[in-house]
């Protein structure tokens, strides 16, 4: 039943605080931080853990980065329902549920694919794939109690909590919707509570209050609810050891008494007695989390959020931010939304949180909220944007970091800091945002990453750049970009720098061919001397419109391991997507095979790519390409003809024509996009000319696609923005 305007009024009556963007940040953090410290342990009990660690202080492994986690994935991707469809009260499970078809690829990365029956978030996505809703996709009456109350309930949901700063009710509201999507009962209670918990650690003080604002939204007769309440009774009369606690949480709410691979109350049970024994601590709290064992990733980042609410970012112990470097992996269909930075989740969080409040953001973070992903300010205590350090010398050791600063701003009250311990004349040294991840770059190959580039030939660089006032000897900059296909640097006009003031570097990169732009940073050149080199870096930013071209014969396999190998600069939906005779390759014997490049901003642009028919009869390219079920196709269908197709959960004919189209023939579909107008043409002659009037998808990626059990290659393509 739909709320009255007085009823969703009353849900949305909060007040955003003043420190709502850093709180946010901390939550954030914090989540990261959780998943990471339990990733690697993920199924051990405390025995395992215990034997082989001791008492849990700090990091169990080291990584190099992160590789994406469904922990992760989750919060972030299903939050775009609010962007999709509606970001107020009215938004809807089944909205949720469509977005979960766009943003997650089919079968593979994103979730545990278990099975049908055995991991719940397969079975829910083959329940909406196969046209069963939310929120029945997710239900007992689909799916039977011991599938829909494993813990996916609540571990996807901590950014719903974000939204609602201090209104338990408004993010139970949001969690029961997106966590009906796949959970019932108390699978779908544990979303809810953990939400109201996030929201409550806005304004509670202590871990009490915090647990109270999570049981008000949930039954108070449900299993979770007398869970709960036994873990708080038991710490109340115990409050002195939180392993007597756990031993009680073993006996009474172990694995042994619920059923399913990974159920929500065990799990739960650790959460709430973390919390408890914390003592408003965040280390502690998440270390006990983590010694307890279990599903330690998903029980750490919930209690890590909560927690990372709570004390803000000054509660957090650097040493837990440090290896992360505010970057942050994802496995989604976007290639350009699997490589970020952990300040700009914050504001993409925090921005729908203002949006449901209805209010205005603090003056200081009014134009960095309206930024954008490639924008890099540095103003939250703390931050990197994952910027990195390299040089050239090679003969001598060279300690070099960045960290965040307040010692110098060309804007707001921060920047980044550059250090290098030693530095001689002649040489480069580098401050660079990495703009493509690689195998290479990973420790392991955790749920299936792969990525498209975040910068491309064609855009532009910006940065302000600044050396202390006491540095005597004279520095030139100059920006950069490096190609991962031939290793080679481009560089932009270098500029003598006078300490002591900030001065602007620009570089527009030229169109280039056959280029995946690895990094982008500042290089630092000494003219003469030895000694530290220090530096500043703000308001860093990529901007302009793409103009490049690929030949998949330039392209490469990556091969993570044996079953995960994937398309340079690609990801893909469904089917098999490879490199063969140089071209690239795409095949699957049942729905529509889909591989996507580039942006989700990208707007207007002519989009061209080299297609040779195969097998079968349905040959395509895509366009303005939003997910997996929001798109726009062109290409050869069967009886001759030449189709366009609207991607709305399932391609509708928009327009045709006959077109004598052969397999094994050479042909170039070029697409012209200029707001809602279409202009389609093969061979340099114009087929299709269309407007979309209903509710045309005017931004997006571009991509390649196979149908109805065919075979295509692709030789190459060309994209130039307008």
């Amino acid at each position: 039943m739909a709320m009255s305007i007085s009823e969703r009024q009353a849900l949305v009556n909060h007040t955003i605080p003043e420190d709502y963007m850093e709180r946010v940040y901390a939550g954030w953090v914090g989540k990261v931080i959780g998943v990471r410290h339990g990733g690697n342990v993920e199924g051990w009990s405390y025995e395992q853990l215990e034997r082989t660690f001791g008492e849990i202080t700090g990091y169990l492994h080291h990584f190099r980065n992160f590789a994406a986690d469904d922990d992760t994935n989750g919060p972030l991707f299903f939050l775009r329902a609010l962007d999709d469809y509606t970001h107020t009260t009215d938004v809807t499970a089944e909205q949720m549920g469509l977005t979960w078809l766009n943003y997650a690829p089919d079968g593979h990365g994103f979730y545990w694919w278990g099975g049908y029956g055995k991991s719940t978030e397969h079975t829910a996505y083959l329940n909406l794939k196969n046209g069963i809703m939310a929120p029945r996709s997710g239900s007992i009456e689909m799916n039977g109690s011991a599938v829909a109350e494993q813990i996916g309930g609540q571990i996807f949901i901590d950014a719903w909590g974000l939204i609602a700063p201090g209104n338990p009710p408004l993010a139970a509201h949001y969690a029961e919707k997106v966590a009906s999507v796949s959970h019932d009962g108390n699978g779908k209670y544990g979303g809810m509570f953990i939400a109201a918990c996030i929201a409550a650690a806005f304004t509670e003080k202590d871990a009490e209050a915090i647990i109270a604002a999570g049981l008000s939204v949930i039954p108070s007769d449900c299993e979770y609810a007398r869970m709960t309440n036994d873990v708080i009774a038991f710490y109340r009369e115990h409050p002195g050891n939180w392993r007597d606690c756990f031993k009680f949480v073993f006996d009474n709410y172990g694995y042994d008494r619920y059923p399913g691979v990974c159920h929500i109350i065990p799990n739960s049970a650790v959460i709430v007695l973390s919390l408890l024994y914390a003592e408003g601590d965040y280390s502690r709290a998440i270390n006990i989390c983590n010694m307890c064992g279990w599903d330690t990733d998903c029980n750490v980042g919930n209690v890590g959020t909560i927690m990372g609410v709570l004390v803000g970012l000054e509660g957090i112990d650097p040493s837990w931010r440090k290896p992360i470097n505010d970057f942050l992996c994802c496995s989604s269909v976007i290639g350009s939304l699997n490589a970020l930075d952990l300040p700009w989740c914050a504001q993409y969080i925090a921005g729908i949180g203002y949006r449901i409040a209805g209010a205005e953001p603090v003056e200081k973070w009014k134009a960095i909220l309206g930024g954008g992903q490639s924008n890099f300010h540095f103003e939250l205590p703390g931050s990197t944007h994952a910027f990195r350090t390299d040089c050239d010398d090679r003969q001598h050791q060279v300690t070099s970091f960045v960290e965040n600063t307040t010692e110098a701003a060309a804007s707001g009250e921060r920047s980044l800091k550059v250090v290098f311990d030693r530095a001689r004349g002649g040489e480069g040294y580098r401050t660079y945002r990495q703009t493509y991840y690689r195998p290479e770059d990973f420790n392991d190959s955790r749920y299936d990453p792969c990525f498209s580039p975040n910068l491309y030939p064609g855009q532009t660089i910006e940065a302000m750049v600044s050396l202390p006032k006491a540095e005597k000897r004279t520095i030139q900059a100059r920006l950069y970009v490096r190609d991962r296909n031939t290793d080679v640097r481009h560089y932009g006009e270098k500029l003598t720098l006078t300490p002591g003031q900030w001065e602007q570097l620009r570089y527009s990169i030229p169109p280039m061919d056959n280029v995946c732009l690895l990094e982008a940073g500042i290089e630092w050149i000494p003219e003469g001397g030895w000694g530290p080199l220090i530096a500043y870096v703000d308001d860093m930013r990529f901007s302009g419109k793409p103009d490049y071209a690929v030949d998949f014969a330039k392209e490469r396999l990556e091969k993570w391991n044996g079953t995960h190998i994937e398309v340079s600069q690609l990801t893909y939906l469904r089917g098999l997507w490879t490199l063969d005779e140089g071209k690239l390759v795409g095949s699957f014997y049942g729905d529509s095979a889909e591989s996507y490049t580039g942006d989700l901003q990208w707007d207007d642009y002519r989009f061209s790519a080299s297609v040779i028919p195969q097998s079968g009869s349905e040959h395509r390219v895509l366009f303005r390409v939003q997910g997996g079920i929001r798109s726009y196709a062109a290409g050869f269908s069967e009886g001759g003809r030449f189709c366009l197709y609207k991607n709305e959960n399932g391609y509708r004919e928009l327009a045709s024509t006959m077109f004598d189209w052969s397999l094994g023939q050479c042909y170039t579909i070029e697409i012209n996009a200029a707001g809602d107008a279409f202009d389609i043409s093969v061979d340099g002659t114009m087929l299709l000319c269309y407007e979309d009037k209903d509710a045309p998808y005017l931004n997006g990626m571009v991509g390649f696609a196979t149908d109805k059990g065919s075979r295509t290659q692709f030789s190459s393509f060309r994209f130039r923005g307008q």
